[in-house]
């Protein structure tokens, strides 16, 4: 059996109820259930959750509500220790005969999402044994460790990571692409196998449920969506 696990509290700190901000007239949350239902080979979805309008309109979508506890909602709560009780509680929900293939790990402010991306995660999963994960990947080598700066006392910009970590400091320039690529996980979709979720301490940072051999799958543009400026560059994913 294949599973779902889409996460989305009330609220946010940041910017405010982006779960349940519109695009093209639904919701964020919305575009993994659909995602989800379309994709074919999905046999169950579940939602872990406090906020009610996510709860209303994920049962018109067909998925179980998993009630998120009081401790898993406050803002300094691990998305890792989300999936790991949701997971916990599909286990229970099924129950030990049924065996588990892979669960799609969710996130309800993450609408750059489609079937062909699921699809291609659990396809490569089932080809290539040895991996633990497939993740939607984007390259984004305007956001190379090498550009990151921070701080210090005196208020000075330094850089984040020594220079020396990415070679001879005399070859670098401020060229974007001399790095090379540069690949994030854009949290749009994380396929794992179930033993990620149950070994979660043994995971790979800062995403310790991807487990530690993870495979791409490469995407463009794909984000979890935090502040407002990314909400017009979902917008034009979708379109």
């Amino acid at each position: 059996m294949i599973v779902a696990l889409m996460m989305g509290r009330a609220g946010s700190k940041g910017l405010k109820n982006k779960n349940l901000i519109k695009i093209k007239g639904k919701r964020l949350f919305e575009y993994p259930l659909i995602a989800s239902i379309k994709s074919n080979i999905i046999d169950k979805i579940f939602v872990t959750t406090d906020c009610n309008v996510i709860k209303k309109v994920s049962k018109k979508y067909k998925a179980e509500i998993i009630h998120r506890p009081k401790y898993l909602c406050e803002s300094k709560a691990l998305g890792e220790k989300v999936y790991e009780h949701g997971y916990d509680e599909i286990k229970k929900r099924l129950g030990k005969s049924v065996k588990i293939e892979f669960v799609v790990l969710l996130m309800a402010n993450s609408p750059t999402i489609n079937t062909n991306i699921i699809r291609k995660g659990i396809n490569f999963l089932r080809r290539n044994k040895k991996f633990d994960s497939a993740v939607s990947t984007s390259i984004y080598n305007m956001w190379s460790p090498l550009r990151a700066r921070k701080l210090n006392r005196k208020g000075y910009l330094n850089p984040f990571v020594p220079f020396k970590t990415f070679g001879n400091p005399k070859t670098l320039n401020c060229d974007r692409d001399s790095q090379g690529n540069v690949f994030f996980a854009d949290m749009s979709v994380s396929v794992v196998r179930p033993k990620c979720l149950e070994k979660l301490k043994s995971g790979l940072l800062p995403q310790k449920w991807m487990g530690k051999k993870i495979a791409p799958i490469f995407s463009e543009g794909g984000c979890d969506i935090d502040y407002k400026w990314q909400v017009p560059g979902a917008e034009f994913w979708l379109k």
